[in-house]
């Protein structure tokens, strides 16, 4: 970790050390609910946006300018390492990734090979510049997990109710196995990178994993994401686990073994310690569409997660999921204010 950030309120509320106020950032905080991203992004597509390392630092920087967050996440997107080893994919504006072949059976999986720092030079640079130009304040490296890259992998793009992928799940267990061992070996692979180059903890998103019952997640998930958590033990860097739709999963995320654990807006933070159990900090979890509410409903509804939050070990107050992209960039400037205001 950078040595610069290590007593950062952000670093120091994932080690469940006390702070001198609760700690803010937002999922999507970078992205299209700001002006000035819109502006750098305009004729740039996604994919080279991700492998651009200026055009990086730029987006991730914007939001803690703007709004004094406390902490940087690396701009980029889950897709990105799948895209550096290969996979024929893109980034279709409005629907999110789509895989030209779809993965469906053992031979389709020649082209998920082990990643090499030499496949994502740009991420390496982006980080280093970004670990630089942040100083103090700490930079999130992320990387998607293996049940949500395999589910896009699958299903050839987003999907509602994820059939392809539960079908392999239940019928052909062992090439669910197969394919989930090589998405492990990369997803780890990218977040000692991100590391290495600099970046003060690291969060794995597991965005599609509430799809699955806990009896499944523990047979079919729990072993490819505990392996990541502890292939990155040794790296002294706080490891963030979140996922959305997961408030019967909270007991098995924690047993991954991340050191916090993301909660979603379904559970109050309270009962989600009591799920989530001793010895893990909560990140979480103000619903984003309240956002899009008057400002006195957003400013009751962040007092109430930052009271629930006091049940927890340590706190970083974030959204439930990530920003909405009609969130007036003003309204996360004050939030970000009231939360720092409330809890110094």
């Amino acid at each position: 970790m950078h040595r610069d950030t290590a007593d950062s309120p952000f670093i120091r509320a994932c080690r469940r050390l006390p702070v001198p106020r609760t700690p803010v950032w937002f999922m999507r905080q970078a992205g299209r609910s700001l002006p000035e991203y819109r502006a750098v992004r305009a004729d740039v597509p996604m994919l080279t946006a991700c492998a651009t390392p200026d055009l990086i630092v730029e987006v991730t920087m914007q939001p803690v300018r703007r709004h004094g967050v406390d902490a940087a996440i690396f701009f980029s997107d889950i897709v990105v390492p799948l895209k550096a080893i290969g996979v024929d994919l893109d980034i279709a504006p409005g629907i999110g990734p789509v895989v030209a072949s779809p993965i469906r059976d053992a031979a389709a999986l020649d082209v998920l090979r082990p990643l090499e720092p030499g496949d994502v030079p740009y991420v390496t640079e982006a980080v280093q510049s970004l670990v630089k130009e942040l100083g103090p304040t700490p930079l999130i490296g992320f990387a998607g997990a293996p049940f949500t890259l395999a589910s896009y992998l699958i299903e050839g793009g987003p999907s509602k109710n994820h059939d392809h992928t539960k079908a392999m799940m239940y019928g052909e267990p062992a090439l669910w196995h197969a394919l989930m061992e090589r998405l492990t070996v990369i997803t780890l692979a990218y977040l000692r990178l991100q590391a290495e180059a600099g970046a003060s903890a690291l969060q794995l998103f597991d965005s599609w994993v509430g799809a699955v019952a806990p009896a499944d997640y523990r047979e079919f998930v729990l072993p490819y994401t505990g392996r990541i958590f502890a292939g990155l033990a040794d790296l002294d860097v706080p490891r963030v686990h979140f996922g959305v739709g997961t408030g019967e999963l909270l007991p098995l995320m924690a047993e991954a073994g991340a050191d916090v654990v993301g909660v979603d807006w379904r559970v109050p933070l309270s009962e989600a310690a009591r799920r989530v159990g001793p010895g893990k900090a909560l990140q979480g979890n103000l619903d984003p569409a309240v956002l899009l509410a008057p400002w006195e409903v957003v400013e009751r509804r962040a007092r109430a997660v930052l009271a629930e939050g006091r049940a927890a070990e340590g706190h970083i107050f974030n959204l439930g999921h990530g920003v909405l992209p009609a969130t007036d960039p003003e309204t996360l400037t004050r939030l970000t204010r009231l939360v720092h205001e409330t809890t110094a």
